[in-house]
């Protein structure tokens, strides 16, 4: 009976261990995050200077066209994220180029960049904040 502790404690040593080396290992080096959600965040500054780097990405603007009128990105293209044609219309854009997409605060274009990557478009960026970060900026507004 003396030894019963000791065999109990042994054997949940052992039952536990393969817990124990689980949690202690490195973890996986995976892809990027931006890899596996298809398309990258980046922040008003890293968006002007890939706005206007060389060759040029496309400005996807996937607000509502209200909201283009008030005021836009210079150069952006409007594709309205709401709109019950926006599929067909992404569908027709060309998968080899960059794109740039934001909307008003980042949700909508976030939707429309998991949208897009997942019908082939591999070079997209999201505007984290959306148009209002890029006002609060002092960026250049069209209208």
């Amino acid at each position: 009976m003396k030894s019963f502790p000791l065999v109990l404690a042994f054997a949940s040593l052992v039952a536990i261990q393969p817990l124990v080396a689980e949690d202690t290992s490195p973890p996986a080096k995976n892809a990027p995050a931006a890899a596996a959600k298809g398309y990258r965040d980046v922040d008003v500054s890293q968006f002007e200077k890939l706005r206007v780097a060389d060759p040029k990405p496309v400005v996807l603007d996937v607000r509502t066209s209200e909201e283009f009128a008030a005021g836009h990105i210079p150069g952006s293209v409007l594709l309205d994220f709401r709109s019950p044609k926006f599929g067909d219309e992404i569908a027709k854009l060309p998968r080899d180029k960059s794109y740039l997409v934001h909307c008003a605060v980042g949700g909508r274009s976030a939707k429309a960049c998991e949208k897009m990557s997942q019908i082939g478009f591999t070079n997209l960026v999201n505007l984290k904040g959306g148009f209002k970060a890029w006002q609060a900026e002092g960026k250049p507004v069209e209208k």
